[in-house]
């Protein structure tokens, strides 16, 4: 600190008190720049099924199946309404779109809302950060920064896509369980709303509330160690379940398909791993994770490698496709914060539910992303990364305060 020249931390000291409204500023002008780059609100290729799903439930009120649907056939994985059976597992999203819809304000109004629910989980990863570093602003203004500048996150504010409200709903199911800490039930129910709002944007949307489950665990580990044996076992003894409800839960995906084609990013063949030997493939009949249950067990070793090149794929940020300033500012900015994010996950300070709850989400979508595939954009990391950004500043708060303990001894 005392490196920094004269006129540096004068200036530090007299804009730091207003550095909420500055913040507030910086998200406006990012936001501004969205909607200035992509016209208004962004027409993406999968936002034709969102919309349309939701024109359906604005004009009737509730999804009215078209005349003449297909049957059910292999080549729709069973499903008579391949379309309907696979919105339903993102299905508060169409419902979202459809309430701006049937108000009449359009593609603006589901944006602007969205904007307006981003700006709200802004304030709320501040506010989450702040209390878990102990009410320092520093850990909480650098989280927040972060959240707001990085593109791949803010963009998709102006998408007509699921990630702009999975991101916001995420960061404020974070809050709400930092607020649960001495919030008595009402905390806890608003938690638990949040939860469940998550869980019904994105199919992935449950590891949200698996991370808090997560958290749970590792408070009972701490205060209550046979009620904590007795929660794993009864996860244990609840996997057959499980299973059959992902084989229910997964009939529009094609998981095994993207093994066979060795597809490290979906849909994608650049950088695919190919067999040396033929695949066992499952045979007809089976559910979705009955399959990759039998494709694991016949081929270990080849899905073993898919799934070690999707997490690296994953973690890393870089496509080969991507240009050259995203992919130095993966390598030069995001990769050291993952360092900063391990040791912030190490702070004892901080409290453990919390600090399981945002190394848990990333691992869980990791997980995921091992299990099925990842995406060639990067709707996939996007929502973990405010997380990770949380940790990271943690950390930060941490050093800064040692080394401003270092400065005052000398």
């Amino acid at each position: 600190m005392r490196a920094l020249p004269p006129s540096v931390l004068m200036l530090a000291r007299r804009w730091w008190p207003r550095h909420p409204w500055l913040l507030l500023g910086l998200w406006l002008l990012v936001q501004a720049a969205f909607l200035v780059k992509f016209h208004g609100p962004h027409y993406a290729n999968d936002s034709a099924r969102y919309l349309d799903y939701a024109t359906n439930l604005a004009q009737h009120g509730y999804y009215q199946q078209e005349a003449g649907a297909p049957v059910a056939t292999i080549a729709n994985n069973g499903a008579d309404n391949f379309q309907y059976a696979h919105n339903q597992r993102y299905i508060l999203y169409p419902w979202f779109q459809s309430v701006w819809l049937r108000l009449g304000a359009g593609w603006w109004g589901i944006v602007l809302a969205q904007l307006a629910i981003a700006g709200l989980a802004a304030g709320a990863l501040y506010g989450a950060v702040r209390r878990l570093a102990g009410g320092r602003r520093g850990a909480a203004a650098l989280a927040t920064g972060l959240f707001i500048l990085w593109p791949d996150i803010q963009q998709f504010n102006c998408y007509l896509l699921t990630e702009s409200l999975f991101i916001s709903l995420s960061v404020l199911s974070f809050w709400a369980l930092v607020r649960v800490r001495g919030g008595g039930w009402g905390a806890g129910l608003r938690l638990a709303v949040l939860l469940l709002l998550t869980a019904l944007v994105r199919p992935n949307g449950f590891v949200v509330a698996a991370a808090v489950g997560l958290a749970g665990l590792a408070q009972l580990y701490v205060v209550r160690r046979r009620l904590f044996w007795l929660a794993v076992g009864s996860g244990v003894l609840a996997v057959p379940l499980a299973v059959w409800w992902l084989n229910y839960q997964l009939v529009s995906f094609f998981i095994v398909e993207t093994y066979q084609r060795g597809e490290l990013m979906f849909a994608t063949p650049v950088w695919a791993i190919h067999p040396s030997a033929p695949l066992a493939m499952p045979p007809a009949g089976l559910g979705q994770m009955s399959r990759v249950l039998y494709f694991a067990a016949h081929n270990p070793g080849f899905l073993a490698k898919l799934m070690m090149g999707k997490l690296l794929v994953f973690f890393s940020s870089i496509k080969p496709y991507y240009s050259l300033g995203h992919r130095l500012m993966s390598v030069l900015v995001l990769w050291p914060l993952y360092w900063l994010a391990v040791r912030g996950g190490r702070r004892a300070a901080v409290w453990l539910p919390a600090r399981t709850f945002l190394a848990g989400v990333p691992l869980l979508q990791a997980a995921i992303v091992m299990l099925t595939v990842d995406d060639y954009d990067v709707r996939f990391l996007a929502p973990v990364l405010p997380f990770v950004f949380a940790l990271a500043s943690l950390a930060m708060s941490e050093l800064a305060s040692e080394r401003v303990g270092e400065l005052v001894k000398e």
